[in-house]
C-alpha cells in the first residue's frame, strides 16, 4: 500500500523522520506553506521560505524515496500583518508556477475578520486564474463559523467544490464540507484536533468520498507518523484495504493532480504497476487520473 501524506511541515522535522515516513510506507507528501511559530518581519523571509519548500525539502525527502510537493500562499494569521502582506501576494503567482507546487495553499480563515476574508478572496481569485487547487485552514476558534463562512467565500468567488479542500475538519464540521461537495481533509495530531479514532468514526459515518486524512506535523506535539497509525485504526475498524487506500492514495493523489504537476508521475507509477502486472484504475478526477495499489 502506498501512502501519500497530503499536509505535513517537514521544514520542522527532523531528518530521521523522513526515514521513519518510508519505512511506514509513505511514498509522497505535501507540505504547505504555514505560520513558522512567531511572525516574519518582511516579504524576504518568505522569498527565503519558498524557495526552501520547493527545492530542499524536495531533496531532503528524495534521499528516502519520498516524492515531495508543496503549497504556496499567504497563510491567514499573516494576511493580517500590514508589513508583508501585500508584498507576498504579489510574489505568489511566480511561485505557484514551480513544478513542485500542487496547490495555493494553505489559505483561510484565522480570526475570522475582514482583512483575512479580502486575501483569501484574491488568492482564491489567483487559483482559478492558474487553475490550481485550493488548501484551506480552518480557524481553531468558532471552527463551524468559519467552515461554514469559508464554504460561502468559495461559493461566492466561483470556485469548484472539485478544486477546494477544506482541512481540520472535526464531527462538529464535516457534515457542511461533506453536504457543500468540497474535498474533506482531516487532521491527527494530539490535543488540538483528531485522535486516529476520531478520524476513523468519522470516515465510518460519512464514507471514503473525497475524504483524507493527514498529520500536519509541525514544530508542535505532533507526530509524522498519524497517517499509517490512522490506516491501522481504519483495518481494526473493519475498513477494507480499497477503502483505505481511496484515502490515503487515491484522493490525496487525485486531488492534487488536477495542477497538471502529477501527469509525468502518474505515467511513471502506471509503468512501474503494468511491469509489477499489478494495475488497478483509481478514480478519475476532472483532469486526472491516479493509478494506486
Amino acid at each position: 500500500m502506498r501512502i501519500f501524506e497530503p499536509h505535513i511541515h517537514m521544514i520542522s522535522r527532523v531528518t530521521d523522520d523522513y526515514e521513519k515516513m518510508a519505512a511506514a510506507g509513505i511514498t509522497h507528501c505535501n507540505e504547505p506553506q504555514f505560520w513558522l511559530g512567531q511572525p516574519r518581519t518582511n516579504v524576504g523571509s518568505y522569498i527565503d521560505y519558498f524557495a526552501h519548500i520547493t527545492e530542499y525539502e524536495a531533496k531532503r525527502a528524495a534521499d528516502f524515496g519520498i516524492k515531495h510537493y508543496c503549497c504556496i500562499g499567504l497563510n491567514p494569521r499573516e494576511a493580517n500583518d500590514d508589513r508583508l502582506n501585500k508584498d507576498v501576494l504579489k510574489i505568489l503567482p511566480q511561485w505557484l508556477k514551480h513544478p513542485t507546487c500542487v496547490a495555493v495553499g494553505e489559505i483561510g480563515l484565522d480570526m475570522q475578520n475582514e482583512k483575512e476574508e479580502d486575501f483569501l478572496r484574491q488568492q482564491l481569485e489567483l487559483g482559478k486564474k492558474l487553475k490550481m487547487p485550493i488548501l484551506i485552514h480552518t480557524p481553531h476558534r468558532d471552527k463551524l463559523k468559519g467552515t461554514k463562512r469559508i464554504i460561502d467565500i468559495c461559493k461566492e468567488a466561483g470556485n469548484p467544490p472539485e478544486m477546494v479542500l477544506i482541512d481540520h475538519n472535526n464531527e462538529e464540521t464535516i457534515p457542511a464540507t461533506k453536504d457543500a461537495g468540497f474535498w474533506a481533509g482531516h487532521t491527527v495530531y494530539p490535543v488540538t484536533k483528531l485522535s486516529p479514532e476520531r478520524a476513523t468514526n468519522i470516515f465510518k459515518k460519512f464514507g471514503v468520498e473525497r475524504m483524507m486524512v493527514n498529520s500536519s506535523a509541525d514544530w508542535g506535539p505532533s507526530d509524522c507518523l498519524n497517517v499509517p497509525k490512522t490506516c491501522g485504526e481504519m483495518r481494526r475498524a473493519g475498513f477494507t484495504e480499497e477503502q483505505i487506500q481511496t484515502i490515503v492514495w487515491d484522493n490525496p493523489f487525485n486531488f492534487f493532480a488536477q495542477s497538471g504537476k502529477l501527469d509525468a508521475e502518474r505515467k511513471l507509477l502506471a509503468g512501474t504497476f503494468l511491469n509489477n502486472g499489478a494495475v488497478k484504475s483509481a478514480a478519475k478526477s476532472k483532469k486526472a487520473k491516479a493509478v494506486a495499489v
